[in-house]
């Protein structure tokens, strides 16, 4: 990469440490648009260098690391943990030094945790709380979303504070928890219309509360009360219909909407069907949700298992779930890593309204994402770093900064071994909690390295972080990724001018068995649960494309999205091409 400046030298040689300087060779970098060879030099924390070892001459007393038959890539982010977290008389077991040192241990070198006020608390106090509790205690960087759980003129008054002070450009409303933190039409219309004038994104835990309350009296009235009722009184259409009424909500308010946490078929084929109609929507699943299926835990286990929105109980679920994030309904993959001890959670067993909802996964999140993603053939290496790091690094304002491996760049950066294997069990994981939901489960794709700014904190399976070694990463408003492609300003086909040169597109969408059905509405979908079309998106990377070797310019972009079938019905991705009807206007 001959445009790349040449490292340099900000103290003398005998003064810098190796821990601080180091040069990666003779690996593959894959970040979310392509994959080529280059070495990597890091210094102080940040990239200087990513190109030829010929383009580059190392000073002295530089750790070297051969990466060779290794993959080079962004550690991942996950946008969705909750450590240390109070719910009602529990406290998650995972606080911010456990956690983020099981979040370092797996590849994961940035998590964003949300705070989580008690009602008629103020937003900025309990701000101030989660920054006390995790400033002194995390291994890698942190960024916060906030939840809203009142509506008020002073709560209005402190969103604004967040965004222009604080660096907080996310805010977490909850659809659910009636009587304790759900918000109903009329204020979360309010708060879309907020956050929409500050630039800001919202972000939904989407179920409807209303029916969840009502079964759940039902439920306990007939003497349903063990775990299992759990699911009952929240099936999948509890969480469609609210997904898309979110969808309805924030569109009329002209504001970017997140769907945090999507656990059901039905909600990602809404989200992408939104997202078709111009809708700005981006939606996450989780990795407990496309790593396991109640089907496979037994009625003993399955109190440890809870979360809200719940692991389904398909066995089919899963994978659908993978197939979503490879054609682009959804985007991220995050934890909601939220644990709590077996003894904590038994408290629950007779009434599963007192089982406190939570389970682990910040530590396993890449290499179950990559089993079911990349290694069952859903997923190609682009793709996996795209939804569990790039494209959070977009939505929430913080790339390139994190989630590239590019010129001046955090140093964020893990070292994958896509042959590697290991057995997840809870006897070996770095969680506080005392059982993993993924026990017994061996994954292929594991972190060999990982830097968290330049520092090599977890190396072999051994892992040396330091309390307080991460940074709090201030999000800034009005993220491009969100504002400047969704209103037009930025067209798909500017982001990806080069059509995909990959000759087995059609074969590898057709080992999805991917439907394409006639177009139904929204609501129709919820009924008929039917898979839908993939289109016009702006979101990075759908999966299918070839690998690019040796580009200099890291911000090339080697596919482009298309809505074209071909001769067999499958979808490919060749070039940039209208949704049928015409362009969408969006909703600006």
């Amino acid at each position: 990469m001959s445009g790349s400046p040449k490292p340099v030298k900000k103290v003398p040689i005998h003064l810098q440490s190796a821990q601080n300087r180091i040069y990666i060779k003779n690996g593959q970098i894959v970040n979310h648009d392509k994959s080529f060879k280059a070495d990597v030099y890091i210094e102080d924390g940040v990239i200087k260098f990513v190109g030829n070892a010929s383009d580059i001459t190392i000073p002295g007393g530089v750790r070297v690391i051969d990466a060779a038959g290794r993959m080079i890539i962004p550690g991942g982010i996950d946008p969705h943990t909750r450590f240390q977290c109070p719910m009602g008389d529990h406290v998650s077991v995972d606080d911010f030094y456990r956690g983020t040192k099981a979040a370092v241990a797996g590849g994961t070198t940035m998590i964003i945790d949300c705070v989580l006020p008690k009602k008629h608390e103020s937003l900025v106090e309990a701000y101030d709380n989660w920054r006390a509790w995790a400033d002194p205690k995390v291994c890698c960087d942190y960024a916060l979303h906030v939840g809203i759980t009142w509506w008020s003129k002073s709560v209005s008054e402190e969103i604004g504070i967040l965004c222009k002070e604080l660096g907080v450009n996310s805010f977490k409303m909850y659809m659910a928890y009636k009587g304790l933190y759900m918000l109903g039409d009329a204020e979360l219309l309010d708060i879309f219309e907020r956050i929409r004038f500050l630039n800001g994104i919202a972000l939904v835990h989407a179920e409807n509360g209303d029916i969840i309350a009502k079964n759940t009296k039902s439920l306990l009235a007939d003497g349903n009360s063990g775990p299992e009722a759990h699911e009952l009184s929240r099936q999948e259409e509890v969480e469609a219909e609210a997904v898309h009424r979110a969808c309805i909500l924030a569109h009329q308010m002209k504001t970017p909407l997140y769907v945090a946490g999507v656990t059901s078929k039905s909600s990602a084929e809404l989200i992408g069907r939104a997202r078709r109609s111009g809708y700005s929507v981006f939606g996450e699943t989780l990795a407990s949700s496309i790593g396991r299926s109640m089907s496979s835990v037994g009625k003993a286990e399955r109190v440890y298992y809870i979360t809200s929105p719940p692991i389904r109980m398909s066995a089919e679920t899963p994978r659908q779930l993978m197939k979503s994030l490879a054609y682009d309904d959804l985007q991220v993959t995050g934890s909601d890593n939220c644990t709590f001890n077996k003894k904590q959670k038994e408290l629950g067993l007779s009434d599963f309204t007192k089982i406190p909802n939570g389970v682990n996964g910040v530590e396993d999140r890449m290499s179950v994402v990559w089993e079911k993603g990349v290694h069952q053939g859903v997923l190609d290496p682009c793709r996996f770093v795209a939804v569990t790091s790039t494209n959070a690094a977009k939505i929430f304002n913080i790339y390139p900064q994190k989630g590239r491996i590019a010129v001046g760049s955090d140093a964020d950066i893990v070292i994958w071994n896509p042959q590697g294997t290991r057995t997840i069990s809870k006897d070996s994981h770095y969680h506080a909690c005392d059982y993993n939901i993924f026990e017994g489960m061996t994954v292929h794709g594991v972190p060999e390295y990982v830097l968290v700014r330049g520092r090599v904190c977890a190396e072999n399976g051994a892992v040396r972080v330091a309390e307080g070694h991460g940074r709090f990463i201030p999000m800034a408003v009005r993220p491009p990724y969100v504002y400047d492609i969704v209103k037009e300003k930025v067209h798909v086909s500017e982001e990806h001018p080069e059509e995909n040169q990959n000759g087995n597109l059609a074969k590898k969408f057709a080992e999805l068995d991917i439907l394409i059905p006639e177009e139904k509405t929204m609501s129709a979908l919820i009924a008929e649960n039917l898979p839908i079309m993939t289109g016009h998106s702006p979101c990075s990377t759908p999966s299918v494309r070839g690998h690019v070797d040796g580009r200099k310019d890291m911000q090339e972009s080697s596919f482009s999205i298309s809505e074209e079938l071909d001769k067999t019905g499958v979808r490919s991705c060749i070039k940039v091409k209208n949704p049928p009807g015409g362009k969408s206007s969006g909703f600006w």
